[in-house]
């Protein structure tokens, strides 16, 4: 089953709109100075008519205000180019590396092997746990870490070697008061390969869990 990435299908109507209303504005602008130009000569005293010159530097502004519009154009043209050129180079760039992405799900690339993560504590708790639980929702094992400071912490969960290999749920609690808290969990994963939005804007890094967009990748390695 496909899916539909609406954010891109809205940055392009939005686009659309966009160059729609600035042409929109450049053709009433350019109709509206023909109108007054021509009210201006049909009222003009024929006992004093307007200076030719007056006519001609009037002419000469809107040619020149036409032209500084399609620079601006250009320019932004090369400017969207650049940036999706400059986007598409760095986004090559994280094929194949490891990263760090804002979930909790977690892959166990063997049997019996081992998962590493990050978390983040916004104050320090006294105890600090890691739940591993299995596609079925059930407690598989649990890594306590004990008291713990504000910051970002690793760690590590070495499964058994009865541990089979696939996705698990990582749920890191803090102890806080009378309860625990659910903290924020970054899991590695490989770039198998990155989507660019219009422009290069709201990329999206493909891993083996689906599509992540890029502000949820915390770091490289």
């Amino acid at each position: 089953m496909s899916t539909i990435n609406t954010n891109n299908i809205f940055d392009q109507i939005n686009q659309k709109n966009q160059q729609n209303s600035t042409q929109k504005s450049g053709n009433d602008d350019n109709q509206m100075f023909m109108k007054l130009l021509i009210a201006q000569l049909q009222n003009q005293d024929p006992t004093s008519p307007a200076d030719t010159s007056d006519f001609m530097q009037q002419i000469s502004s809107m040619t020149m205000v036409e032209t500084m519009t399609e620079m601006s154009k250009t320019f932004q043209t090369m400017s969207n180019s650049l940036l999706s050129s400059q986007s598409a180079l760095q986004a090559s760039s994280m094929v194949g590396q490891r990263v760090f992405i804002n979930t909790d799900i977690a892959q166990l690339t063997q049997d019996g092997g081992a998962i590493q993560g990050t978390l983040s504590l916004d104050t320090s708790s006294t105890n600090v746990r890691v739940s591993i639980y299995d596609q079925g929702g059930n407690l598989v094992d649990r890594v306590n870490m004990g008291s713990v400071p504000a910051g970002e912490r690793s760690f590590v969960w070495n499964a058994g070697e009865d541990v089979p290999a696939g996705n698990y749920q990582i749920v890191a609690e803090a102890f806080e008061g009378d309860r625990y808290k659910q903290v924020d969990t970054w899991m590695p994963f490989t770039v198998n390969s990155v989507s660019l939005g219009q422009n290069g804007i709201g990329m999206k890094v493909n891993t083996s869990i689906g599509s992540i967009d890029f502000s949820d990748v915390k770091q490289l390695g």
